[in-house]
């Protein structure tokens, strides 16, 4: 069966891709997984490739997709609502869980990873990675499941020094915990230690991801982040207006590259611990990304128009300077994708929503 169910032609190839990167999926035959969190577009990609590998694997594999946002779910889900092997549930990880079904895997990644949120939500930031992940653990514990995969996020690591870049699993910088926009980075750290502290006294097999800047098809847009900035105004055929400095430095890493590594983790990582997954190649300061991506088009004459700094509501700028993933254990744990420069994955994002 090819992968013309899915509507828009640049995620079918993405998803072809990872049906044939060569992982153990074998272990998900016959499982359920539940993916919190899966409105998102990192967590979609999963839900897409689990049930891709249905039809190319003969997997009988189960996803429940859990949703805050039924009318976003319902869209973004749209090709596979009639599906008896998908489920849109729409629930609130931060309130309390009741699924009669069995469960063999639980992926945790409902957050609000946008930093307009960090403003404007604070407390509704931080409870999906403290609340949502001690009730999703209850739920893991008593279902008996197989694995729990945890998406925390590189901004667990906080401002670190210059010679700790790239950046191992191991070193640690300064988050100011009475910063209001450490609600985001202190309850990804806190999230990590429930995790831990589950498998600790309850057994729970958790492995953790700690993406790095990911982008790609599904990303919404609006969300805040410069390069979703970047990539409106090129889809709008429009100048990229910079409204800073343009000289903080980011290891960019397209979402196929990304969710291979997240599956990996998923199937193959060692319990407890937590894996670096990011584009240790792609990095490239904000200014630098902002001049490739207009060089993508050069017949449309776009330019970089340098802008005063602007806060947007709600919007609190990280105060890190530059960051980028040392890889080595999730190389070690066998990642050996041929990673998608800057060029050719913002190409592909940009057509996708073209």
């Amino acid at each position: 069966m090819s992968f013309s169910f899915h509507p828009n032609p640049v995620i079918s190839d993405d998803i072809a891709v990872l049906q044939k990167c060569g992982l153990p999926w074998e272990k998900l035959k016959g499982k359920t997984i539940l993916i919190s969190g899966a409105n998102g577009f990192l967590p979609a990609y999963m839900v897409y490739t689990l049930l891709g590998l249905n039809s190319t694997h003969q997997l009988d594999l189960k996803v429940i997709a859990m949703v805050r946002n039924e009318s976003k779910g319902k869209d973004r889900f749209q090709a596979f609502l009639h599906r008896s092997d998908f489920r849109l549930w729409v629930n609130d990880v931060c309130k309390p869980m009741n699924l009669d079904e069995d469960l063999h895997f639980i992926i945790h990644a409902a957050s609000q990873a946008s930093p307009r949120f960090y403003g404007s939500d604070p407390v509704g930031t931080l409870n999906a990675n403290v609340t949502g992940t001690l009730n999703l653990l209850r739920l893991a514990s008593e279902k008996n499941v197989e694995r729990f995969l945890y998406f925390s996020s590189s901004e667990v690591y906080g401002s670190v020094d210059a010679d700790k870049i790239p950046t191992k699993e191991s070193d640690y910088g300064y988050i100011d915990p009475t910063h209001v926009r450490s609600c985001y980075a202190e309850s990804k750290r806190m999230g990590e230690t429930i995790c831990v502290s589950w498998m600790h006294q309850f057994g729970i097999p958790v492995v953790m991801v700690r993406p790095f800047h990911t982008y790609g098809p599904g990303m919404d847009l609006s969300d805040g982040r410069v390069y979703a900035d970047f990539i409106a105004d090129m889809v709008g055929g429009k100048d990229i207006h910079m409204k800073s400095d343009g000289s903080a430095v980011r290891a960019f890493c397209y979402i196929t590259d990304a969710a291979y590594g997240f599956f990996l983790v998923l199937l193959n990582g060692e319990a407890g611990s937590a894996y670096n997954v990011g584009s240790d190649k792609n990095i490239c300061s904000i200014l630098q990304l902002a001049e490739k991506l207009v060089g993508l088009f050069p017949e449309s004459n776009l330019k970089v128009v340098r802008m005063p700094t602007e806060n947007k509501a709600g919007y609190i700028n990280t105060l890190v300077s530059k960051t980028a993933p040392d890889i080595s254990r999730l190389r070690n744990l066998g990642w050996n994708f041929d990673e998608t420069s800057i060029e050719k994955g913002f190409l592909r994002t940009i057509n996708s929503y073209k």
